[in-house]
C-alpha cells in the first residue's frame, strides 16, 4: 500500500508563477535538477516494486507515474530536459514489463505452462462474476492421467514430467482460446468451459481426448507409450463457488475412475451427455 508520502515522490510540481520573474538561464538551471529528481524518484519506486510481492498492485500506480510525465513534458518548468524525462518514461516502462512478466509466473506452472492454482483462482472470479452477468453457462471439467505413478516408476520422472507438458500442449491446441486449462496438482488438471452445455463439454473432451492418443510419447527405444485420462463434468449454478462446483466434478471424475478409467462422467446434477 502506498503512502502519501510516496505518491507525492513521484509526481513532478511545476512552478505555480508566484515571486520573482525568473530569466530564461535561470529556468534552465532550474529545470534539469527537478528531471534528475524525477529520475532518481522513479528507480528509488522501480527498487521498491521489485522488492514487494503484490506485483500486480503497482502497476496502476506506474501508469499515473507515467502520465505524470507525459503532463510534464509539456511544461515550461522542463523544457530543457526533454532527455531525462524519455528516459524516465523509458524506465517506467521497462519496469511495468517486468511486473507483467512477474505476475505471469506468479500465476503459471513453471513446467506446463498452464494456469497453476492461483492463477485458476483468480480466473474463476473473473468468468463465474460474467456467467452471472450474462446468464451463461459454465463448465468445470476435473482431469487426472490414468495410472500416473505406475508411468513414473516404468519409464522414469523426466519421461512423466513429458507425459505432463504434453497434455497441456494437446489441451491448448483442442480447446478454444477462451477455455481455461491449471494444473491443479499432480496429474491432476482443471478446465474451464465457457459457453457451454454439459453435453458440449463431453464433445470438446471426446476431441481432446482423441488428439492426445493420436500423438503418443516415445519411450526411450522408440515405442509409443499409451497413455490415458479420465475426467468428471459439471455444470456451474448460477452464484456457485468455486470450491463447490470443483467438488461435483470431482465426484464425476471419481466414478469415471471406478468405471474402469480411460472414461468421463457428468456429475448427477448436470444435464445428461
Amino acid at each position: 500500500m502506498q503512502t502519501s508520502d510516496e505518491n507525492k515522490s513521484l509526481r513532478l510540481v511545476g512552478s505555480s508563477g508566484a515571486g520573482k520573474r525568473k530569466t530564461q538561464h535561470d529556468d534552465a538551471q532550474q529545470s534539469t535538477p527537478g528531471a534528475d529528481a524525477y529520475y532518481q524518484h522513479v528507480e528509488y519506486y522501480a527498487q521498491r516494486m521489485r522488492d514487494s510481492s503484490q506485483a500486480g498492485d503497482g502497476i496502476d500506480a506506474l501508469e499515473t507515474a507515467l502520465a505524470d510525465s507525459y503532463d510534464q513534458r509539456h511544461g515550461n518548468d522542463l523544457y530543457h530536459a526533454q532527455e531525462q524525462l524519455r528516459l524516465a518514461e523509458q524506465r517506467i516502462e521497462s519496469l511495468k514489463f517486468e511486473l507483467e512478466q512477474l505476475r505471469e509466473q506468479v500465476h503459471t506452472d513453471p513446467m506446463t505452462g498452464a494456469f497453476n492454482r492461483r492463477g485458476l483462482n483468480t480466473v474463476y472470479l473473473r468468468e463465474a462474476a460474467r456467467a452471472d452477468r450474462n446468464e451463461n453457462a459454465l463448465c468445470a471439467v476435473a482431469v487426472d492421467l490414468d495410472d500416473f505413478s505406475r508411468i513414473n516408476y516404468q519409464y522414469g520422472y523426466q519421461f512423466g514430467d513429458a507425459v505432463l507438458m504434453h497434455f497441456a500442449r494437446m489441451a491448448r491446441a483442442s480447446l478454444r482460446p477462451s477455455d481455461v486449462v491449471a494444473r491443479y496438482g499432480g496429474e491432476e488438471f482443471i478446465i474451464l468451459l465457457l459457453d457451454i452445455t454439459p453435453a458440449s463439454a463431453g464433445w470438446v473432451m471426446q476431441r481432446l481426448r482423441t488428439n492426445f492418443s493420436k500423438k503418443p510419447l516415445l519411450d526411450m527405444d522408440g515405442h509409443p507409450v499409451t497413455v490415458t485420462f479420465s475426467a468428471g463434468i459439471a455444470l456451474r449454478r448460477f452464484h456457485e463457488n468455486q470450491n463447490s462446483l470443483f467438488e461435483r466434478a470431482y465426484e464425476a471424475l471419481y466414478l469415471a475412475k471406478r468405471s474402469g478409467k480411460d472414461a468421463m462422467r457428468v456429475a448427477a446434477d448436470s444435464d445428461k451427455l
